[in-house]
């Protein structure tokens, strides 16, 4: 989510009250459009930007006058101001959530945390897909909001590092330093602002989260200081741009389309968008907008946005968990903004005014110490907690045979009598709840050679031995399989080789899906061809929610058809039913046989006719996953449902056996 800079202040003189009530303006914006609009407000490009202008005009007043850049000092002052609020809400959240949140999420949730303490949150949610403008922030991490915490931690490393070494590359080169500056941050934003082009056309939801993406932004910042000694406008100038900075910055998330192109080229709407008020700057006349930013209580909340953006999120989304809804009314969302306002008033007062206060008095040494109970502050009881967790869900595994059938228990030789409560260790953040395999394609010899396909390519390591290949392709449901299909696999020495992109199933091109769903595609095809395996898998329907249909996939017949004419059998996994609600919280809040669905009310009456299906072996598992056509929650002691929509990895794994049967029997082997 939306992240204010850390208090990082320009050296004395050079306070800037305006810049305070921008930073006030954008964190509440942010808190806003995250409680009542469920949208991305642009704010966290305004932060990037002032949090590098400030920066940036205190390297460039040291390297000038000439003084040593003092990284050290600047690292530890740095981290002693960002760390000690962080720990609180970190530990905070950390204590709401085993009082409110259910049990299943807490793996997920405490394996986040340690990305957020580290400064590498950026990157997990990266790696693990997580689609930043999900309506339902009832089951997003109350740490997500730390990436951009992370991004910024990491420039804060990284920036000074080439502040001094353009102070070494001026010395040499007998430059100015700030004209080696401007060079070496021209070339910054220039390389990262294609590069962030580029991956936002080709995958967005990675580039969100990517900090090569970001830097360009903040190398913005950079040169809007470098620029500021030379830019003189007039006051009417200052006075317009001051107001039309203000009113694009607060309009951006209405008009910009951020979820399809941030953050990309459109981000210079925000960053033009504070470019202009910082530019206009202290206009002198009654009618600047600098009047209303550099109102009193709009600089104090300025001086407390970081707490309060680092309060707003969590409190979010653990009362929605807790309350078990997607989104708050007016009055939840006033109660959410009120409590968040007196936990930052309470961090900045009680906790980062004393840090700064000793900070005035002290050596990096001391901040070096802040630092480290900062980190021990957190990392204990995390590290402790995990422990426990993991303990438990151990035990819980050994005795998984016995205590959690899941759907060998409809089995008609079944005869056991499962006991203890149903439980799971992942969430549905995490990839590998849905089934995951070992070994990236990049270390085998066949692997995909299109970089469409290269990182979201996996396989098992029978790479040479297998007898027959079994290649998976489509989104999370597709994916999902793979922990029935590994068991088959090895059993009879198959290779499985998945080519997974979230969100994206299995067909040829079509005008309804995404560009970047069709080039998915159109490789995965191509590949297919290339290599030849045994067969394909992918899933055939598509269910809805709330509706008793789930029609053919567009566009897989016509794909099955080309992989058929070369041989390639093509097996079609009917859709697991969806729901408007997550089952397992359901079940985990109410009780299983509270959260239970017909399952004719989720599916179309039949599956798709041979003719409709050409080139497609349909399978069809509705009978195990919703047994005697009643959709439950829990089956054989086991979860069913991972989310609204997914199985849980421990409810397919329980399917393999069938899997086996109904598969070997579709393709004749």
């Amino acid at each position: 989510m939306d992240q204010p800079s850390p208090p990082v202040k320009a050296a004395k003189p050079g306070f800037r009250p305006e810049v305070q009530g921008l930073r006030a303006l954008a964190v509440l914006m942010v808190a806003s459009y995250h409680i009542w609009l469920g949208r991305v407000s642009g704010g966290v490009d305004v932060f990037l930007l002032v949090s590098a202008f400030l920066l940036s005009l205190s390297f460039l007043r040291k390297g000038e006058a000439g003084r040593g850049l003092q990284l050290r000092h600047y690292w530890t002052h740095v981290f002693n101001r960002l760390l000690p609020a962080a720990a609180v809400v970190i530990v905070g959240t950390l204590a709401a959530t085993v009082l409110f949140v259910p049990r299943s999420r807490w793996a997920e949730i405490f394996s986040q945390a340690w990305s957020s303490l580290l400064y590498v949150q950026n990157w997990a949610l990266a790696a693990d897909s997580v689609d930043y403008y999900a309506a339902d922030h009832s089951i997003a991490s109350p740490f997500q909001h730390f990436w951009s915490l992370s991004v910024q931690g990491q420039v804060f490393i990284l920036w000074p590092l080439l502040f001094a070494l353009s102070a070494v590359i001026a010395r040499i080169a007998h430059q100015r330093f700030r004209r080696v500056v401007l060079c070496v941050f021209g070339a910054v934003f220039a390389v990262s602002l294609i590069f962030s082009v580029y991956e936002t056309y080709t995958n967005q939801a990675h580039a969100y989260f990517d900090t090569r993406t970001r830097l360009w932004e903040f190398a913005f910042g950079t040169l809007l200081a470098l620029a500021i000694p030379y830019l003189k406008p007039g006051r009417g100038f200052r006075v317009a741009a001051g107001w039309i900075g203000l009113a694009a910055m607060l309009s951006g998330g209405f008009i910009l389309d951020v979820q399809g192109q941030f953050p990309g080229f459109v981000a210079l709407w925000p960053l033009t968008a504070a470019a202009l008020v910082i530019i206009a700057g202290q206009t002198g006349s009654r009618f600047g907008a600098d009047r209303v930013l550099s109102w009193g209580p709009l600089v104090r909340m300025g001086d407390m946005s970081y707490a309060l953006y680092l309060w707003h999120w969590p409190i979010l989304v653990i009362y929605l968990a807790w309350r078990g809804r997607q989104e708050v009314g007016l009055v939840g969302g006033g109660l959410i903004l009120g409590l968040s306002l007196i936990l930052a008033a309470l961090t900045t007062r009680f906790v980062e005014k004393p840090v700064r206060a000793g900070e005035r008095h002290g050596t990096w040494r001391r901040s070096a110490v802040v630092i480290a109970a900062c980190l021990a502050v957190v990392a204990v009881p995390l590290a402790s907690g995990q422990y426990l967790l993991k303990s438990a869900d151990d035990r819980l595994q050994a005795e998984a045979e016995l205590n959690y059938p899941g759907a060998r228990v409809l089995a008609p030789d079944y005869d056991g009598e499962p006991t203890g409560v149903p439980v799971r260790s992942v969430s549905s953040t995490d990839p590998d709840s849905w089934g995951s395999l070992p070994q990236e394609c990049s270390d085998v010899p066949d692997g995909p050679t299109d970089p469409v396909l290269t990182s979201i390519c996996f396989s098992t390591p029978n790479t040479d031995s297998a007898k027959r290949t079994v290649l998976i392709i489509g989104s999370s449901h597709a994916q999902q399989w793979i922990e029935a299909v590994e068991p088959m696999a090895q059993a009879h020495d198959y290779r499985v080789i998945a080519l997974l992109k979230g969100g994206c199933v299995y067909g040829d091109t079509v005008a309804s899906r995404s560009e970047d769903c069709n080039r998915f595609n159109e490789a995965a095809t191509e590949y297919a061809l290339e290599m030849k395996p045994d067969a394909v898998i992918a899933v055939a329907t598509a269910a809805m929610p709330e509706d008793a249909a789930d029609p053919l996939v567009e566009g897989l017949p016509e794909a099955a058809q080309k992989l058929a004419r070369e041989g390639i059998d093509v097996i079609g996994v009917r859709d697991n039913p969806r729901f408007p609600f997550d089952m397992q919280v359901c079940a985990e809040t109410n009780g299983a046989d509270s959260c239970t669905a017909p399952l004719v009310d989720k599916q179309s009456p039949d599956l798709p006719t041979a003719e409709d299906a050409a080139g497609i072996t349909l399978l069809d598992f509705s009978d195990l996953i919703c047994p005697e056509g009643i959709c439950s929650p829990v089956v054989g002691n086991t979860y069913v449902f991972l989310d609204d929509n997914h199985l849980t990895t421990a409810y397919a794994a329980s399917l393999a056996d069938e899997f086996d049967r109904r598969f070997h029997e579709a393709v004749g082997w």
